[in-house]
């Protein structure tokens, strides 16, 4: 899914150990025509047999380069999501790489409506939550990397996930499942501030280079250690390594939005609303099929209620909960706008 040309990685012999995402293939690459990908897994007749004694991938034939593809989307696509990240460190990749990866990405979603249907329904909804909501945040002083990234938003009609992510260069997707769920314009701007955290922090690329390594991330595009495949093959699809949390990033990304929202007309302590909602339906121990996911990939709910609580507290801020009638809450606004119109 995800097309990685070989010129798109970087030559570690220099002192900018870091890749050129914008580059041109000179020798074509990883690039593979889509028909060769069938979904956001992986065909069994596109992975090799494994039970003989050669136990890796024909890294010369098809299956090589849709493995590949799927992998570097499907980690990109988990590791930005509202609960994962990684935890600091190194980046292998510049500004500049995370706008080309994302634009990359982004393409790919477009492209496969059957994972990720794009919202079709009425364009007021995307239009009133990018002009009311998502950009009073990027105008805050705090976002530094407006200008730079692309920041976008995008909305997915998927009504039974409660979630919502961003990629690499600011792409931000929510899901129309989340938009049902919250009932205030507070709230929803809690989790986009959140998601452009995610971005201005470059979590998503920190935890690639952290999870990989950069010998083994350069290794794996180039095809030179196909064990190294087989194995992350093996943990995408049974979800054992890439759904790993960082509470760190999670809690910076918690901290971030309350930085963002302090300059809105949005109260503050947003991010906190959606946890708080789930807590008193009780979903957070639920093992429901709509939350079940969500849960299994972040971090304590109640725990980053009692976060955000202490932050507002310190700073002077009221604490208040997601049930609030305060005017900086937009309740009303919320239903009229977003929840009666969503189709």
């Amino acid at each position: 899914m995800l097309s990685v040309e070989r010129s798109e990685i970087p030559d570690l012999s220099g002192e900018t150990a870091r890749p050129d995402l914008s580059g041109k293939s000179r020798n074509a690459g990883l690039n593979v025509e889509r028909s060769e990908i069938p979904t956001f897994g992986v065909e069994r007749s596109e992975i090799p047999d494994l039970s003989g004694e050669t136990a890796h991938p024909d890294l010369l034939g098809k299956s090589r380069y849709a493995v590949k593809r799927v992998i570097l989307f499907s980690l990109i696509i988990v590791a930005f999501s509202f609960s994962n990240c990684s935890e600091g460190g190194i980046n292998l990749f510049s500004d500049q790489d995370e706008v080309n990866l994302g634009a990359q990405v982004d393409s790919e979603i477009r492209s496969n409506p059957a994972e990720f249907p794009i919202y079709s329904g009425d364009p007021y909804v995307r239009n009133y939550i990018s002009s009311n909501i998502f950009i009073p945040i990027l105008n805050s002083s705090e976002v530094k990397k407006r200008g730079i990234y692309n920041y976008n938003l995008e909305l997915i009609k998927n009504d039974t996930t409660l979630n919502a992510f961003a990629t690499p260069g600011g792409y931000v997707y929510v899901y129309t499942g989340l938009l049902k769920y919250l009932d205030t314009e507070a709230a929803l701007a809690g989790v986009v501030g959140h998601e452009i955290a995610h971005a201005e922090r470059r979590h998503a690329t920190q935890r690639i280079t952290a999870y990989y390594g950069i010998s083994i991330l350069v290794s794996l595009i180039l095809g030179e250690n196909p064990s190294q495949l087989v194995e992350l093959v093996a943990n995408l699809f049974t979800g054992l390594a890439f759904l790993a949390n960082s509470r760190a990033n999670e809690d910076e990304s918690d901290d971030y939005s309350i930085r963002y929202l302090k300059s809105t007309k949005y109260y503050p302590g947003g991010v906190k609303f959606f946890f708080e909602k789930m807590r008193d339906d009780g979903l957070v121990s639920s093992k429901s099929s709509q939350i079940l996911t969500f849960l299994s990939t972040h971090p304590d709910p109640v725990e980053r209620i009692k976060s955000a609580d202490g932050r507002l507290t310190s700073q002077g801020i009221k604490v208040i909960t997601w049930t609030s009638n305060d005017p900086d809450v937009f309740r009303g606004s919320y239903t009229t706008n977003i929840k009666n119109r969503l189709r």
